[in-house]
Protein backbone atom coordinates (compact mmCIF):
# COMPACT_ATOMS: atom_id res chain seq x y z
CA UNK A 1 0.00 0.00 0.00
CA UNK A 2 1.28 3.43 -0.93
CA UNK A 3 2.25 5.53 2.10
CA UNK A 4 2.37 8.73 0.04
CA UNK A 5 -1.41 8.77 0.08
CA UNK A 6 -3.71 10.10 2.77
CA UNK A 7 -6.05 8.12 5.02
CA UNK A 8 -9.04 8.08 2.64
CA UNK A 9 -7.00 6.55 -0.18
CA UNK A 10 -5.37 4.07 2.17
CA UNK A 11 -8.77 3.04 3.52
CA UNK A 12 -10.33 2.37 0.12
CA UNK A 13 -7.25 0.53 -1.14
CA UNK A 14 -7.34 -1.75 1.89
CA UNK A 15 -11.08 -2.34 2.09
CA UNK A 16 -12.57 -1.91 -1.38
CA UNK A 17 -11.63 -5.30 -2.78
CA UNK A 18 -14.78 -6.78 -4.31
CA UNK A 19 -17.98 -6.00 -6.23
CA UNK A 20 -18.83 -2.31 -6.74
CA UNK A 21 -16.17 -1.34 -4.22
CA UNK A 22 -13.50 -3.05 -6.34
CA UNK A 23 -14.94 -1.41 -9.48
CA UNK A 24 -14.55 1.96 -7.76
CA UNK A 25 -10.90 1.22 -6.97
CA UNK A 26 -10.20 -0.10 -10.47
CA UNK A 27 -11.81 2.96 -12.07
CA UNK A 28 -9.80 5.34 -9.89
CA UNK A 29 -6.52 3.61 -10.72
CA UNK A 30 -7.46 3.55 -14.41
CA UNK A 31 -8.17 7.30 -14.34
CA UNK A 32 -4.82 7.89 -12.66
CA UNK A 33 -2.96 5.73 -15.19
CA UNK A 34 -4.65 7.58 -18.05
CA UNK A 35 -3.41 10.94 -16.73
CA UNK A 36 0.06 9.61 -15.91
CA UNK A 37 0.44 8.42 -19.50
CA UNK A 38 -0.39 11.89 -20.80
CA UNK A 39 -4.11 11.52 -21.45
CA UNK A 40 -6.77 14.18 -20.96
CA UNK A 41 -10.10 13.68 -19.22
CA UNK A 42 -13.66 14.81 -19.75
CA UNK A 43 -15.96 14.67 -16.71
CA UNK A 44 -19.73 14.74 -17.24
CA UNK A 45 -22.16 15.85 -14.54
CA UNK A 46 -25.78 14.72 -14.64
CA UNK A 47 -28.51 15.11 -12.05
CA UNK A 48 -28.01 17.70 -9.32
CA UNK A 49 -24.41 17.02 -8.37
CA UNK A 50 -23.79 20.71 -7.67
CA UNK A 51 -26.59 20.81 -5.11
CA UNK A 52 -25.07 17.64 -3.64
CA UNK A 53 -21.98 19.86 -3.12
CA UNK A 54 -19.66 17.85 -5.31
CA UNK A 55 -17.76 21.11 -5.68
CA UNK A 56 -15.95 20.37 -2.42
CA UNK A 57 -13.86 17.74 -4.23
CA UNK A 58 -14.46 18.67 -7.88
CA UNK A 59 -13.03 22.19 -7.50
CA UNK A 60 -9.70 20.81 -6.27
CA UNK A 61 -9.63 18.31 -9.15
CA UNK A 62 -9.96 21.28 -11.52
CA UNK A 63 -7.29 23.32 -9.74
CA UNK A 64 -4.85 20.41 -9.86
CA UNK A 65 -5.37 19.94 -13.60
CA UNK A 66 -6.93 16.49 -13.35
CA UNK A 67 -9.92 17.51 -15.48
CA UNK A 68 -9.55 19.05 -18.93
CA UNK A 69 -13.16 19.61 -19.96
CA UNK A 70 -16.61 19.26 -18.37
CA UNK A 71 -20.02 18.49 -19.84
CA UNK A 72 -22.87 19.31 -17.50
CA UNK A 73 -26.55 20.01 -17.39
CA UNK A 74 -27.76 23.59 -17.09
CA UNK A 75 -28.88 22.75 -13.57
CA UNK A 76 -25.36 21.81 -12.48
CA UNK A 77 -23.97 24.94 -14.16
CA UNK A 78 -26.21 27.30 -12.19
CA UNK A 79 -26.73 25.39 -8.95
CA UNK A 80 -23.06 25.50 -7.98
CA UNK A 81 -23.24 29.30 -8.13
CA UNK A 82 -26.53 29.32 -6.24
CA UNK A 83 -24.96 27.26 -3.48
CA UNK A 84 -22.06 29.74 -3.43
CA UNK A 85 -24.30 32.78 -2.91
CA UNK A 86 -27.26 31.41 -0.94
CA UNK A 87 -26.04 28.41 1.06
CA UNK A 88 -27.33 29.57 4.45
CA UNK A 89 -30.83 29.93 3.02
CA UNK A 90 -31.05 26.35 1.80
CA UNK A 91 -33.43 24.09 3.70
CA UNK A 92 -32.66 20.44 4.32
CA UNK A 93 -35.56 17.98 4.53
CA UNK A 94 -34.13 14.71 5.88
CA UNK A 95 -37.60 13.11 5.95
CA UNK A 96 -38.26 13.86 2.28
CA UNK A 97 -39.50 10.31 1.65
CA UNK A 98 -42.44 10.95 3.98
CA UNK A 99 -43.66 14.23 2.49
CA UNK A 100 -47.29 14.38 1.44
CA UNK A 101 -48.53 16.31 -1.62
CA UNK A 102 -49.65 19.04 0.79
CA UNK A 103 -46.18 19.18 2.37
CA UNK A 104 -44.72 19.66 -1.10
CA UNK A 105 -47.24 22.38 -1.87
CA UNK A 106 -46.32 24.16 1.37
CA UNK A 107 -42.67 24.18 0.31
CA UNK A 108 -43.68 25.74 -3.02
CA UNK A 109 -45.78 28.36 -1.23
CA UNK A 110 -42.72 29.25 0.84
CA UNK A 111 -40.62 29.58 -2.34
CA UNK A 112 -38.56 26.44 -1.87
CA UNK A 113 -37.76 24.10 -4.76
CA UNK A 114 -36.88 20.61 -3.55
CA UNK A 115 -34.06 18.46 -4.91
CA UNK A 116 -34.33 15.18 -2.96
CA UNK A 117 -33.47 16.24 0.62
CA UNK A 118 -32.39 19.80 -0.19
CA UNK A 119 -34.61 22.80 -0.94
CA UNK A 120 -33.22 25.68 -3.00
CA UNK A 121 -34.57 29.10 -1.94
CA UNK A 122 -36.10 30.91 -4.89
CA UNK A 123 -35.46 34.51 -3.81
CA UNK A 124 -31.92 34.16 -2.47
CA UNK A 125 -30.71 31.72 -5.16
CA UNK A 126 -32.63 31.96 -8.44
CA UNK A 127 -33.65 35.62 -8.29
CA UNK A 128 -30.34 36.83 -6.86
CA UNK A 129 -28.47 35.21 -9.73
CA UNK A 130 -31.08 36.36 -12.25
CA UNK A 131 -30.65 40.00 -11.30
CA UNK A 132 -26.95 39.94 -12.10
CA UNK A 133 -26.91 37.56 -15.08
CA UNK A 134 -29.67 39.53 -16.81
CA UNK A 135 -27.41 42.57 -17.08
CA UNK A 136 -24.63 40.52 -18.69
CA UNK A 137 -27.08 38.98 -21.16
CA UNK A 138 -28.56 42.37 -21.99
CA UNK A 139 -25.19 44.08 -22.40
CA UNK A 140 -24.14 41.36 -24.87
CA UNK A 141 -27.46 41.65 -26.69
CA UNK A 142 -27.13 45.43 -27.02
CA UNK A 143 -23.57 45.05 -28.30
CA UNK A 144 -24.55 42.39 -30.82
CA UNK A 145 -22.30 39.83 -29.09
CA UNK A 146 -22.99 36.12 -28.64
CA UNK A 147 -21.63 33.70 -26.03
CA UNK A 148 -22.24 30.21 -24.69
CA UNK A 149 -24.24 29.76 -21.46
CA UNK A 150 -21.14 28.92 -19.40
CA UNK A 151 -19.26 31.94 -20.76
CA UNK A 152 -21.89 34.28 -19.33
CA UNK A 153 -21.52 32.48 -15.99
CA UNK A 154 -17.75 32.86 -16.15
CA UNK A 155 -18.15 36.59 -16.82
CA UNK A 156 -20.30 37.13 -13.75
CA UNK A 157 -18.00 35.08 -11.51
CA UNK A 158 -14.82 36.79 -12.69
CA UNK A 159 -16.40 40.25 -12.41
CA UNK A 160 -16.46 39.92 -8.62
CA UNK A 161 -20.06 41.14 -8.48
CA UNK A 162 -21.22 38.08 -6.56
CA UNK A 163 -18.50 38.17 -3.90
CA UNK A 164 -20.76 40.26 -1.65
CA UNK A 165 -23.05 37.24 -1.33
CA UNK A 166 -20.53 34.41 -0.82
CA UNK A 167 -21.73 32.06 1.92
CA UNK A 168 -19.33 29.15 1.50
CA UNK A 169 -15.57 28.99 1.19
CA UNK A 170 -15.02 29.97 -2.48
CA UNK A 171 -12.52 27.13 -2.87
CA UNK A 172 -15.49 24.73 -2.69
CA UNK A 173 -17.17 26.19 -5.80
CA UNK A 174 -16.25 24.16 -8.86
CA UNK A 175 -17.62 26.82 -11.19
CA UNK A 176 -15.35 29.44 -9.65
CA UNK A 177 -12.37 27.09 -10.03
CA UNK A 178 -13.40 26.44 -13.64
CA UNK A 179 -13.84 30.15 -14.40
CA UNK A 180 -10.42 30.99 -12.97
CA UNK A 181 -8.85 28.34 -15.21
CA UNK A 182 -11.16 29.11 -18.17
CA UNK A 183 -11.92 25.39 -18.28
CA UNK A 184 -13.79 24.28 -21.41
CA UNK A 185 -17.43 23.39 -20.66
CA UNK A 186 -20.27 22.17 -22.84
CA UNK A 187 -23.84 22.47 -21.56
CA UNK A 188 -26.21 20.42 -23.72
CA UNK A 189 -29.90 21.15 -23.25
CA UNK A 190 -29.18 24.31 -21.25
CA UNK A 191 -32.65 25.56 -22.16
CA UNK A 192 -34.34 23.31 -19.62
CA UNK A 193 -32.51 24.87 -16.65
CA UNK A 194 -33.98 27.63 -14.51
CA UNK A 195 -31.72 30.27 -16.08
CA UNK A 196 -32.58 28.81 -19.49
CA UNK A 197 -36.28 29.24 -18.74
CA UNK A 198 -35.66 32.80 -17.55
CA UNK A 199 -33.68 33.60 -20.70
CA UNK A 200 -36.52 32.18 -22.80
CA UNK A 201 -38.97 34.48 -20.99
CA UNK A 202 -36.89 37.51 -22.02
CA UNK A 203 -36.91 36.24 -25.61
CA UNK A 204 -40.69 35.81 -25.55
CA UNK A 205 -41.05 39.36 -24.20
CA UNK A 206 -38.79 40.62 -27.05
CA UNK A 207 -36.35 41.91 -24.46
CA UNK A 208 -33.36 39.84 -25.65
CA UNK A 209 -32.72 38.09 -28.97
CA UNK A 210 -32.55 34.29 -28.88
CA UNK A 211 -29.32 34.40 -30.92
CA UNK A 212 -27.52 36.22 -28.09
CA UNK A 213 -27.17 32.76 -26.52
CA UNK A 214 -25.10 30.31 -28.56
CA UNK A 215 -26.90 27.02 -29.19
CA UNK A 216 -26.41 23.34 -28.53
CA UNK A 217 -25.47 22.74 -32.16
CA UNK A 218 -22.75 25.35 -31.79
CA UNK A 219 -21.59 23.55 -28.63
CA UNK A 220 -21.28 20.32 -30.65
CA UNK A 221 -19.35 22.07 -33.43
CA UNK A 222 -17.03 23.66 -30.85
CA UNK A 223 -16.55 20.30 -29.10
CA UNK A 224 -15.71 18.61 -32.41
CA UNK A 225 -12.94 21.12 -32.99
CA UNK A 226 -11.65 20.73 -29.40
CA UNK A 227 -11.67 16.94 -29.66
CA UNK A 228 -9.68 16.92 -32.90
CA UNK A 229 -7.07 19.25 -31.38
CA UNK A 230 -6.73 17.33 -28.10
CA UNK A 231 -7.06 13.64 -28.98
CA UNK A 232 -3.50 12.93 -30.09
CA UNK A 233 -1.20 10.65 -28.12
CA UNK A 234 -2.90 8.92 -25.19
CA UNK A 235 -6.20 10.53 -26.12
CA UNK A 236 -9.17 11.72 -24.11
CA UNK A 237 -10.93 9.76 -21.38
CA UNK A 238 -14.59 9.95 -20.45
CA UNK A 239 -15.63 9.96 -16.78
CA UNK A 240 -19.41 9.95 -16.61
CA UNK A 241 -21.24 10.82 -13.40
CA UNK A 242 -24.85 9.71 -13.87
CA UNK A 243 -26.33 9.45 -17.35
CA UNK A 244 -28.60 11.55 -19.49
CA UNK A 245 -27.77 14.33 -21.91
CA UNK A 246 -24.65 15.45 -20.03
CA UNK A 247 -23.10 12.10 -21.00
CA UNK A 248 -24.76 11.21 -24.28
CA UNK A 249 -24.22 14.58 -25.99
CA UNK A 250 -20.42 14.78 -25.72
CA UNK A 251 -19.68 11.08 -26.18
CA UNK A 252 -21.39 11.28 -29.60
CA UNK A 253 -18.74 13.67 -30.92
CA UNK A 254 -16.54 10.69 -31.85
CA UNK A 255 -19.01 8.82 -34.10
CA UNK A 256 -20.07 12.15 -35.56
CA UNK A 257 -16.48 12.96 -36.55
CA UNK A 258 -15.88 9.42 -37.83
CA UNK A 259 -19.13 8.76 -39.65
CA UNK A 260 -20.46 12.17 -40.65
CA UNK A 261 -17.22 14.12 -41.06
CA UNK A 262 -15.52 11.01 -42.53
CA UNK A 263 -12.45 11.43 -40.31
CA UNK A 264 -11.55 7.75 -40.39
CA UNK A 265 -8.48 8.16 -38.18
CA UNK A 266 -10.23 9.98 -35.33
CA UNK A 267 -9.37 8.21 -32.05
CA UNK A 268 -12.06 6.62 -29.89
CA UNK A 269 -12.45 7.73 -26.27
CA UNK A 270 -9.45 6.13 -24.56
CA UNK A 271 -10.92 5.50 -21.08
CA UNK A 272 -14.51 5.14 -19.97
CA UNK A 273 -16.11 5.06 -16.54
CA UNK A 274 -19.72 5.52 -15.56
CA UNK A 275 -21.03 5.91 -12.03
CA UNK A 276 -24.74 5.22 -12.02
CA UNK A 277 -27.40 3.64 -9.85
CA UNK A 278 -29.53 3.07 -12.95
CA UNK A 279 -30.13 -0.65 -13.38
CA UNK A 280 -29.47 -2.25 -16.76
CA UNK A 281 -32.79 -1.90 -18.53
CA UNK A 282 -34.61 -1.77 -21.86
CA UNK A 283 -33.79 1.22 -24.03
CA UNK A 284 -32.21 3.23 -21.23
CA UNK A 285 -29.07 5.25 -21.96
CA UNK A 286 -28.09 5.48 -18.29
CA UNK A 287 -28.74 1.77 -17.89
CA UNK A 288 -26.80 0.66 -20.96
CA UNK A 289 -23.62 -1.31 -20.30
CA UNK A 290 -20.41 0.24 -21.70
CA UNK A 291 -19.99 -2.43 -24.40
CA UNK A 292 -23.15 -1.16 -26.12
CA UNK A 293 -21.20 2.00 -26.90
CA UNK A 294 -18.82 -0.01 -29.08
CA UNK A 295 -21.62 -0.61 -31.61
CA UNK A 296 -22.23 3.17 -31.79
CA UNK A 297 -18.59 3.93 -32.57
CA UNK A 298 -17.95 5.66 -29.25
CA UNK A 299 -15.58 3.19 -27.58
CA UNK A 300 -12.98 0.81 -28.98
CA UNK A 301 -12.84 -2.89 -28.19
CA UNK A 302 -9.74 -2.25 -26.09
CA UNK A 303 -10.87 0.93 -24.32
CA UNK A 304 -10.58 0.43 -20.53
CA UNK A 305 -14.19 0.34 -19.35
CA UNK A 306 -15.52 0.63 -15.81
CA UNK A 307 -19.00 0.87 -14.37
CA UNK A 308 -19.72 1.48 -10.70
CA UNK A 309 -23.37 0.78 -9.93
CA UNK A 310 -23.83 2.97 -6.91
CA UNK A 311 -24.76 6.46 -5.72
CA UNK A 312 -22.53 9.01 -7.45
CA UNK A 313 -22.67 11.32 -4.42
CA UNK A 314 -20.82 8.59 -2.51
CA UNK A 315 -18.56 7.22 -5.25
CA UNK A 316 -17.31 10.34 -7.05
CA UNK A 317 -15.78 12.05 -3.99
CA UNK A 318 -13.96 8.80 -3.11
CA UNK A 319 -12.49 8.45 -6.59
CA UNK A 320 -11.51 12.12 -6.54
CA UNK A 321 -9.90 11.60 -3.12
CA UNK A 322 -7.76 8.83 -4.60
CA UNK A 323 -6.70 11.03 -7.51
CA UNK A 324 -5.89 13.88 -5.10
CA UNK A 325 -3.95 11.42 -2.88
CA UNK A 326 -6.06 12.36 0.12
Amino acid sequence: MSTERGPISQFIEKNYLHFNAAALMDAAKGYETHLTEGGKMMVTLAGAMSTAELGISLAEMIRQGKIDIISCTGANLEEDIMNLVAHSHYKRVPNYRDLSPQDEWDLLENHYNRVTDTCIPEEEAFRRLQKHIHKIWKDADDAGERYFPHEYMYKILLSGELEQYYEIDPKNSWMLAAAERNLPIVVPGWEDSTMGNIFASYVIKNHIKATTMKSGIEYMAWLADWYVKNSEGKGIGFFQIGGGIAGDFPICVVPMLYQDMEMENIPFWSYFCQISDSTTSYGSYSGAVPNEKITWGKLDVNTPKFIVESDATIVAPLIFAWLLKQ
